[in-house]
């Protein structure tokens, strides 16, 4: 399969017109189990012609799958949080469908109908989609890929990207070594060219280059480079290849260029307004969903403390531009956890932790408060996750763009969240970071949207808690 470089929905485009096929397919399978042995007159007096609600079904589940992040390539996830996103996707779904049959009255299939589609869809795509991973992790060689250099930079491809997922969408086809660069590479894995790099490229059919040398101003001949990107070659840097095929940002090949030049960092006025009001909207509904278990925990917690102490806890983090503000949450530790005034990471079997606490922890109950700093403006639903202002400073001083974090508003979940355990050291803040910068990069409603998805997971399975 041959895959286009401008975009990787190329690999995706089988899987989108095989369940596009299974939605619109199913709703004719559903009506002739609902209306078996009626004849054809009967059927279109019952639900009219099927092909319009076929269309319509399908039409509307396609972007409901997209919405939930569904057809992205680079999904690390494991088959039950893919399938919570796929329930999702239904659940959205039809909800969408209601609202269309009542606004189109005519493509309402019936409740019989409508029950049966949804199953055998979700039956099919349930079957379907591990089959089609399989094969294209076996069988797909995806976009063919020339490595400029062999050195240490290069090195960190096959050592940083180790997972098949990682690889998913690409070949490496080799590693062409520069002059005057130390070889750390696999001799197997490397290209030798006497003529013009384009003729390279043409020989092996590469679809992309990636720079990778150690010294790039002494050693890249740009005219050749020039001559590929004329003949539809694309060229990217190292930095791009292990964010776009990793969802992380790599810290070791960051530098100020990088972030200068990078498109976002930024939502536009309209996405920031969407943004907030999304916000609001999933603040007050959650807060409304959650009282009776919110009144339940801050009971219990009265309770265990003998019937004194706060229920509630005010605690300084560092927000949107590096703003303070009062974090909201409830009570989870020890009335004396700090009674030397000393910030210190929560460990693993953290003895400062109440019984009620670890409990309300595990299930993320006890961020629920922080629905009022969402309301407030102070933090996002979805965002960086904020820290305290003793370990900013600290970490600021050893961890390089460590603030840049700071440039959109934290969150109550976070992509970091999501691809990293709890982190409650150093290492952990520097690895959680490379996910912050790629979210403060990528961020968008979709991207949230599928962050808040996700975290149903995480809640659901204690994944991170500390």
């Amino acid at each position: 399969m041959r895959l286009s470089s401008s975009s990787t929905t190329g690999i995706m485009l089988p899987l989108i017109i095989i369940e596009a096929i299974i939605f619109g397919g199913s709703v004719y399978v559903a009506v002739a189990v609902r209306f078996m042995g009626a004849s054809h007159q009967e059927i279109a007096a019952s639900i009219g012609w099927i092909l319009p609600e076929a269309l319509a079904f399908a039409s509307i589940m396609l972007p409901s799958m997209a919405a939930m992040g569904l057809y992205q390539t680079h999904s690390r996830e494991e088959p039950i949080g893919m399938f919570a996103r796929v329930l999702a996707a239904f659940t959205l779904g039809s909800i969408l469908s209601i609202v269309l049959f009542y606004i189109f009255p005519q493509l309402y299939l019936g409740r019989g109908v409508f029950a049966l589609t949804l199953l055998f869809s979700l039956l099919a795509i349930g079957t379907i989609r591990p089959l089609f991973f399989q094969f294209l992790d076996e069988r797909s060689p995806g976009m063919r890929l020339l490595i400029l250099g062999a050195g240490e930079k290069a090195q960190s491809i096959p050592t940083r990207m180790r997972r098949r997922t990682d690889r998913r969408g690409i070949q490496i086809v080799g590693f062409l070594p520069a002059a005057r660069e130390e070889i750390q590479i696999n001799e197997s894995l490397l290209l030798s060219s006497t003529g013009h790099l384009l003729d390279l490229v043409k020989e092996k059919e590469i679809d992309e280059i990636v720079i990778a040398q150690d010294e790039m101003r002494a050693n890249l001949n740009m005219e050749e480079l020039l001559e590929c990107k004329l003949a539809g070659v694309d060229i990217i840097d190292l930095p791009t290849l292990f964010e776009r095929q990793t969802g992380q940002v790599n810290l070791r090949l960051l530098t100020p260029s990088w972030l200068i030049f990078s498109k976002r960092f930024r939502l536009d006025p309209l996405s920031q307004m969407l943004k907030r009001t999304f916000d609001i909207l999933m603040a007050v509904i959650i807060c409304l969903l959650t009282l009776p278990i919110m009144l339940i925990a801050a009971l219990a917690i009265w309770v265990e403390s003998g019937f004194k102490g706060p229920i509630l806890f005010r605690q300084e983090r560092v927000g949107e531009n590096g703003e303070t503000f009062p974090v909201l949450k409830f009570r989870s530790m020890k009335t004396d956890a700090e009674a030397d005034g000393k910030a210190r990471w929560a460990t693993e079997n953290d003895d400062r932790i109440t019984r009620v606490g670890r409990f309300i922890r595990k299930v993320r109950i006890d961020e629920l408060p922080q629905c009022w700093n969402v309301l407030k403006g102070e933090m996002s639903f979805v965002g960086p996750r904020p820290e305290r202002p003793e370990f900013v400073e600290q970490l600021k001083q050893s961890i390089p763009y460590y603030d840049v974090r700071h440039a959109v508003k934290p969150g109550l979940t976070g992509w970091a969240q999501l691809c990293y355990p709890y982190g409650a050291s150093e290492k952990d803040a520097a690895e959680k970071l490379k996910f912050d910068l790629y979210y403060v990069k990528h961020q968008s409603l979709r991207f949230d949207m599928i962050i808040l998805l996700s975290t149903v997971e995480v809640v659901l399975f204690g994944k991170g808690a500390r």
